[in-house]
């Protein structure tokens, strides 16, 4: 009796052992490869493609087995699709693996990059089911990661020509103009005494002695111009004009000895003013008109002009009742030098009380600090004081993105483009910060509306390292000595290319010299990767 309990009991684990003799064992890291390992993010993805092989006589026809790659990174993990294999005795769709021959596949898998990542390790699970049960194997490695230099184009190297300040429109001096026009009879050059008296010759008068007791103004010029109207001879026309500009110049000096004052006053004369003639025709609204103006281009002599001009009988007569009056006459023309608030005047007033200058003296002003942080406070004036000028909140932004305020900065850009939505410089700078922020298709759609800034070429170069097209990149920054342009030649594996480009930086910095460490882990030279993460440090420690 004892003897045949004996045979039951192991007959009992013979089958036992049978049965989990038929369950997978879990794999060995070796029949694994992945591409590339070290993993890389590029364009925002992190991608793998992962080789196994399942070994010949491993894989039970009655089973399915359902891999997962799965990324782990500071206590997190995020899983990719998954992919099922099965065994010949499964009815399914997926692939069959041969448990006498095994069987190699391959997996191409994608996560989205994070930061978090750059310290991670990418494993594969395993999930197994039969008819009977389902069980999991301890899951494999297959890969490090993630190597994240492409991201060095956007958190480090997007600000390296640094956001556009639309600039002011300050003169310090500025002119103002002051016309006034004498009337003559047909074919005289009396001057009367009601064109001496006319409300504009009492308005240039009254600015010349203005400027002459004003501090900061100062007349810069007077010029006198003696006109004939383009009928009749040329030869009394010429003598006309002549004689009307020296009753002109005759009559202004004495109103300037009036004023006590000296000017120098230019003077000229015109025969026949075509000129003005063809602009009064041009807003006449005579009849012929258009016809009338295409005798003036077809003809150059001015009697053959005139000639076909009273051909046209009914027009003639308007011309010789609204246009040709307006042309007998001198014109005087006054500019006025006005010389603006000093620098000191400026910085003081913007710090003080800013409703005391204009808008282009105010943005003038945040150019007399080197102090970001001051310029940002003055910008923020102007965008309070002036709401509706784009350049306030355009260039408020440039200092907050210069300073690493991105957020505010696109914010800022966002509000400009608001008012002044074709402008180049604004969308160029909308697509810095959202390059910055790793929103690569909005960088996209604002650099598209950024032709012409003269900075687009090197953020284009950035943008298309962010996109993971390292090729298009290099062509983008040309000839460009920037550690964006090395950037991209490491990413291109051009390392001869990034070594030069990394030696003649103008200004070279800690990212010059980390992008020179990259450069030597690359091309398996230690001491200068030792020596360029030294020197980066020392340079800035983050």
């Amino acid at each position: 009796m004892r003897k045949q309990l004996f045979f039951i009991v192991s007959m009992l684990l013979v089958l036992v052992l049978s049965s989990c003799n038929k369950d997978l064992k879990t794999l060995d890291p070796s029949l694994f490869t992945c591409t590339p390992n070290p993993l890389e993010v590029k364009g925002g993805k992190v991608d793998a493609t992962i080789t196994g092989t399942f070994t010949v006589k491993y894989f039970a026809k009655n089973a399915t087995v359902t891999v997962t790659p799965v990324l782990t990174f500071n206590g997190k993990e995020v899983k990719a699709a998954a992919s099922t294999f099965q065994g010949e005795k499964v009815v399914g769709n997926n692939k069959t693996i041969s448990y006498k021959a095994g069987g190699s596949y391959t997996i191409k898998t994608s996560f989205d990059y994070n930061p978090e990542m750059i310290k991670s390790e990418l494993w594969l699970d395993f999930s197994v089911s039969t008819k009977k049960k389902t069980y999991t194997l301890q899951r494999v490695k297959v890969a490090d990661g993630v190597i994240a230099t492409s991201q060095l184009a956007a958190t480090s190297f997007g600000a390296e020509n640094g956001a556009v300040i639309i600039p002011d429109k300050f003169q310090r001096v500025i002119q103002e103009m002051q016309e006034a026009d004498i009337k003559f009879l047909i074919q005289q050059s009396e001057l009367r005494k009601s064109e001496a008296k006319s409300e504009d010759i009492v308005a240039l008068t009254k600015k010349i002695k203005e400027a002459k007791e004003t501090q900061n103004k100062q007349v810069a010029g007077l010029e006198v111009a003696g006109y004939a109207s383009p009928d009749g001879a040329v030869e009394l026309n010429t003598n006309l004009a002549e004689k009307r500009q020296k009753v002109t110049n005759e009559f202004i000096n004495k109103e300037l000895k009036k004023l006590k004052t000296s000017v120098k006053v230019d003077s000229k004369f015109t025969a026949e003013d075509w000129d003005g003639f063809q602009k009064l025709m041009e807003s006449s609204n005579i009849q012929d008109k258009q016809v009338i103006l295409r005798v003036l281009s077809m003809y150059s002599d001015p009697e053959q002009r005139e000639n076909e001009i009273k051909n046209l009988s009914v027009a003639f007569k308007s011309i010789a009742d609204e246009i040709l009056p307006q042309l007998r006459r001198s014109r005087l023309k006054l500019t006025v030098d006005v010389t603006g608030k000093s620098d000191e005047e400026i910085a003081k007033l913007a710090k003080e009380d800013v409703s005391k200058l204009s808008v282009e003296e105010l943005l003038y002003a945040a150019t007399l600090t080197e102090d970001a942080n001051k310029k940002a406070d003055i910008y923020q004036k102007a965008v309070t004081a002036f709401p509706t000028d784009m350049r306030a909140f355009n260039n408020l932004g440039a200092i907050q993105y210069e300073l690493g305020k991105v957020d505010a900065a696109a914010d800022n850009f966002a509000k400009a483009l608001a008012i002044d939505a074709k402008n180049a410089d604004a969308n160029y700078n909308a697509g810095l910060a959202a390059l910055a922020k790793a929103d690569i298709a909005k960088a996209e759609v604002a650099f598209g509306k950024a032709a012409g800034t003269k900075e687009l070429g090197e953020s284009m170069g950035n943008l298309y390292i962010a996109q993971g097209q390292y090729e298009r990149a290099v062509n983008s920054f040309g000839d460009s000595k920037t550690n964006s342009a090395a950037l991209a030649q490491i990413l291109a594996k051009d390392y001869n290319k990034a070594k030069n480009t990394l030696a003649n930086v103008e200004r070279p910095d800690a990212y010059t010299d980390y992008l020179m460490a990259v450069l030597g882990a690359r091309t398996n030279n230690s001491s200068m990767v030792t020596s360029s993460l030294k020197s980066a440090v020392a340079k800035d420690s983050s």
